[in-house]
Formats: C-alpha cells, sequence, structure tokens
C-alpha cells in the first residue's frame, strides 16, 4: 500500500481485508431487523460479542414480518433447536469498572436470564479478562463467517428507534416503560472481511473462556435479503483497541486511524459519537482550526450523558474541551450540536462515526474518551478512498453519501437541499447553519449551554484512563487529589 493511505495494517488498523458486501445501517429499528434476517440464514455458527446483551430485547416493533420468535432469548434458543448442526456463542462484558461504583451505570441485564439462555449447542459467557476498571465494549455479530455486524448496537433494550425519531413512539417501549429517542449505527460486511471479525470475535471468547472457536465454511448466502449493499468488492480495515495484558502490549489503532484521519482532512471532518472526552483526539482537531486554511469540523454529540456519574466524568471534560476548540476556533470553522425531536426532546447520540472528506468513513463501537483510545476493548471498521484515484469514485460517493445522510437526519431536510445549500455556500458548516430551524434539527452547543458542567471529575485518571494503570492506588490517589486543586486546564 502506499505511504498516503490512512489505513495502514500494523499501525491505524490491525488488517485489511475484501469485503464481497458492505453496507451502513443507520439506527436500532434496522439494526435489528436487519440482524434478525441474516441470523434466520445460520446453518453453523454464530459469535455475539457485545457490552450488554438483554434475552427480553424484541427485534421488530409493530407489524412482524419475519419468522421465529421475536425476543432475543427465545430466539436463540428456537434457532439452535431449528438448526441442528448450529452452534451460538455469546459474550458478554462483566459491566464492572471498580465494585464502589456498582450499579451507577445504568441497569445491566440480570445474570439470571442470561444462564436461562444457555443450553446445548448455546453457549453464554462473562468476559471478564481485562483489568480492573476496563470495560470489554465491542459490539460484533459474526454468522458462518459469512457475514459480520460491527458497530456501536448492542442487542440490548432501549436501542430501538426509527431514523424519524419522532417526539412520541408507543414503540418505544419496554417492560412498560416507555423511553427517549435514540441514535445508532453499524456497518456489516460479508466475504474475507466478515471472517476476520470473525477472528477476532474467537480471540475475545478464547481470551475470556480459553476455549478455541474455529472457523467454519459455508456455500449458502448470509447476507440479510431486505438490505442493498452499498459498495461490493471493496477493502475494510478491522481498527481496534485492547489494553495491556500479561503477554501482551496495548494495542490503539484506533488512536492512531483518529489522529491520522484528522491530519489529513482537506475540507470537512464529521463526527459524531457518544463523548467528546478525549484530550489527544481534541487537540488534534484544536490544532487543524488554528490552521488559516485548515477543514470545517462538525460534531454531533449528546446534549448530556445517560448517568450522574457520567455527567460528572464525561460531561465535565467535555465542558473543558469546547473551551479549548471554541478557543482555537480563530477562523469560525467549528459547530457543535446535538440533535431535538420536532417537539424539542433531545435525541440520544450513541453512534461512533468519523468521516474525512470523501476519503474515510469509520464505525464501530470507540467513543471519544479516553478509555476508548486504550483501556477499554473496542472495534471499528473503516473504508478508504484514495485522494485522485479514479476508480474509488464509488467509495466516494457512499462515504459522503452516509455523511450528508446523517446530518440530513438530524436536520429533518432531504439531501437534495442539503446539498444543494452546500453547493450555493461552498461549505458542510455554513449549510448546516442555514438549515438548522424548527422542528427536528439541531440545536448548537455555546459558552451558556454548558456553563454549569464543570467538575472535579473531568479527566481523572480512576474515571477515563487512557491506558492500564500502573498502580490501581496511585489512581485513586490522583482522583481524590483532584479536589484540592485549583481551576481546571482547558
Amino acid at each position: 500500500m502506499g505511504s498516503d493511505r490512512l489505513l495502514i495494517p500494523g499501525e491505524t488498523c490491525w488488517r485489511v481485508e475484501r469485503a464481497d458486501e458492505f453496507a451502513c445501517i443507520i439506527d436500532g429499528a434496522d439494526y435489528f431487523y436487519h440482524c434478525k434476517a441474516a441470523l434466520l440464514r445460520a446453518q453453523r455458527r454464530v459469535l455475539l460479542i457485545g457490552w450488554d446483551f438483554d434475552t427480553r430485547m424484541t427485534f421488530e416493533r409493530g407489524r412482524k414480518t419475519l419468522p421465529g420468535p421475536n425476543q432475543l432469548g427465545t430466539f436463540l434458543r428456537w434457532l439452535v433447536r431449528v438448526r441442528p448442526n448450529l452452534d451460538v456463542y455469546l459474550l458478554r462484558s462483566n459491566l464492572r469498572l471498580l465494585p464502589a461504583f456498582d450499579g451507577l451505570w445504568g441497569d445491566v441485564t440480570p445474570v439470571a436470564l442470561l444462564n436461562w439462555l444457555a443450553g446445548d449447542r448455546l453457549e453464554f459467557a462473562i468476559d471478564g479478562a481485562h483489568p480492573t476498571g476496563a470495560v470489554h465494549h465491542q459490539k460484533i455479530v459474526v454468522i458462518d463467517d459469512e457475514v459480520a455486524f460491527c458497530g456501536g448496537i448492542d442487542l440490548t433494550r432501549e436501542r430501538w428507534d426509527t431514523r424519524e425519531h419522532l417526539q412520541d413512539n408507543d414503540s418505544r417501549v419496554e417492560g412498560g416503560r416507555t423511553y427517549g429517542p435514540r441514535h445508532e449505527v453499524a456497518a456489516v460486511v460479508s466475504g474475507a472481511a466478515a471472517r476476520a471479525l470473525g477472528d477476532q470475535a474467537r480471540d475475545r471468547w478464547r481470551a475470556a473462556t480459553g476455549q478455541y472457536v474455529a472457523q467454519v465454511a459455508v456455500d449458502h448466502e448470509v447476507w440479510p435479503p431486505d438490505l442493498e449493499p452499498a459498495l461490493r468488492n471493496v477493502d475494510v480495515g478491522i481498527v481496534r483497541t485492547l489494553p495491556e495484558r500479561e503477554k501482551r502490549s496495548e494495542v490503539r489503532e484506533v488512536e492512531a486511524l483518529n489522529l491520522a484521519a484528522i491530519a489529513a482532512a482537506r475540507h470537512t471532518i464529521y463526527l459524531e459519537n457518544q463523548y467528546l472526552a478525549s484530550r489527544t483526539i481534541a487537540d488534534a482537531l484544536a490544532a487543524r482550526l488554528r490552521e488559516p486554511d485548515g477543514p470545517e469540523i462538525v460534531i454531533v454529540i449528546p446534549r448530556n450523558s445517560e448517568s450522574r456519574l457520567e455527567e460528572q466524568s464525561m460531561d465535565s471534560a467535555r465542558y473543558r474541551l469546547l473551551q479549548m476548540l471554541w478557543a482555537a476556533d480563530e477562523y469560525h470553522r467549528l459547530g457543535v450540536y446535538w440533535p431535538e425531536t420536532d417537539g424539542g426532546t433531545t435525541i440520544y447520540v450513541h453512534s461512533k462515526i468519523l468521516v474525512i472528506d470523501d476519503r474515510l468513513l469509520r464505525v464501530g463501537s470507540s467513543n471519544l474518551n479516553n478509555r476508548s483510545m486504550g483501556f477499554d476493548s473496542e472495534c471499528d471498521v473503516a473504508v478508504e478512498a484514495e485522494p485522485d484515484t479514479p476508480e474509488h469514485g464509488d467509495i466516494r460517493e457512499m462515504i459522503t453519501s452516509v455523511r450528508n445522510g446523517l446530518v440530513c437526519e438530524h436536520l429533518g431536510v432531504s439531501v437534495d437541499d442539503f446539498e444543494r445549500e452546500v453547493r450555493q455556500r461552498d461549505s458542510f458548516l455554513q449549510a448546516v447553519e442555514a438549515l438548522r430551524g424548527q422542528g427536528r434539527t439541531l440545536e448548537q452547543f455555546t459558552k451558556d449551554t454548558v456553563a454549569d458542567e464543570a467538575s472535579l471529575l473531568a479527566e481523572n485518571d480512576l474515571m477515563d484512563p487512557d491506558h492500564v494503570p500502573r498502580s490501581l492506588s496511585r489512581s485513586i490517589q490522583r482522583w481524590l487529589e483532584g479536589f484540592t486543586k485549583g481551576p481546571p486546564r482547558v
């Protein structure tokens, strides 16, 4: 590969493999539908690797169209019963940061329900193979080593929503309780790229259980029948974060690709993420903002985190980093937003997207916080179009289409109207600004909106480390020292 490529195996990615088919899936309703459709085609082996699973999760809402039970637990038990040669492996993180913080990060799946799930040819395990305080955060579904899903969506409850993100939706109900609108993104690949994700899933299973799971070879169609591929025969990078463990050095491919991509951007950097809490990434963005002819940067994040502890740690880190980015934005090329419904309810952004010009699209599990750069386990996929390479025109069109489709979803406008504004203004950012308005839209973060979000828990090694601490007690000491320090560094 040429030195001008961003996806370099061993540096900015683990491997680059050919996908026979590639598609992005936007939001939980489509993801759950297509995932179930592919699972229905499984014959030999399914690997489910995730941060969380909930056996009570339902694939389809409203009018059910796919065969088989609709809840995850009963569906998997039914699937192995009707497929006599099928084995299913389900690996879930133990979700423990530190014992003192148990219960502070929201509800987790009752282990008794997952134990009920396990049985003949359906194996369930808890992934505790990570340093104290870290979590396994990868979200991978591999079917017959032929099709694999990778992104930010767990097969758990309160993830389902449509791209319309309606103010009120009778289908956004779990356990008799309604929940708010939510934005998610994942990718699906087939062929060699799927087998590579299968290798990563098998590595996770072996690390957690000590058991080896072999590859399988199939000769049947697994791709979801109602999903049109966005690309065929395209190279896909597999990009990981893995913390340091005994006999293994840390892997920081996600951070390396983020930094290389930000440095390479010519015109536009588009980010969607659950957090904005990595100083390393914010420093790289600030450096580009200080350039007189640097790229425009558009960031879409949630208005607030989902728990009090996250607000105290992640939102307060965001407060510091936004101050730094605004100070660097002397050429007015930065826009930071949160999405709202047409009724003014905030839409929770859980997607993890990076788009650089029409050159690179990265989709996965990694957040823009320190943990995702070197402490938690993450897995992303990326597609790259080499600059000025005519035969990559279809890749460039796909990357631009995904980016524009995402921002139009948030703005509640048509892609045609948005692209017309981009052409007229010769500016992605100014097109966003021109089309923000009433109804479903993007609201802009300002100094006033985050004025009360400072906290002493911001950027501390205990809550958001970027590597395995050499001493846990030292991390706790540094955290406590934060309460006696002066004003935060911005």
